[in-house]
């Protein structure tokens, strides 16, 4: 902004000794002080307020991400719900199909000697010889 060196502040020290005399000099340094760090005070508030509404609109920023994150988080939990519930009733189901059914007696092997049925059978369940 303004490129006050040292040189620029006595000549402005000089300059208000001699408009307003070495009387008054010491109240008006103490009123421009004051003045001057109203000013900062002023300016660091300021910025302190731009700084917080641009962490504020960041982190909104930062949510809207997550909740559209969040969606599709909700989409995989669902669906992985669903696979656990499919893997359980396929388990069940192998499982049932590998247990034998109580009300089921066990088929014994077919006896080496035993007659085997002939095909010449009527569905009346006569046999006709032929």
């Amino acid at each position: 902004m303004f490129d006050v060196g040292f040189w620029e502040l006595l000549l402005i020290g000089v300059v208000a000794l001699l408009v307003v005399g070495p009387e008054r000099l010491p109240g008006l340094a103490r009123t421009a002080g004051v003045w001057v760090g109203k000013a900062r005070r002023l300016v660091n508030s300021v910025k302190a307020d731009i700084d917080r509404e641009m962490r504020t609109e960041e982190l909104k920023k930062i949510l809207d991400k997550q909740n559209e994150f969040r969606d599709v988080y909700d989409i995989v939990e669902e669906t992985h719900k669903d696979l656990k519930t499919s893997e359980k009733e396929v388990r069940d189901a192998v499982t049932e199909l590998n247990e034998p059914d109580p009300n089921v007696a066990p088929s014994l092997p077919d006896e080496p000697n035993a007659p085997k049925p002939t095909d010449a059978s009527h569905p009346d369940g006569d046999k006709r010889s032929a």
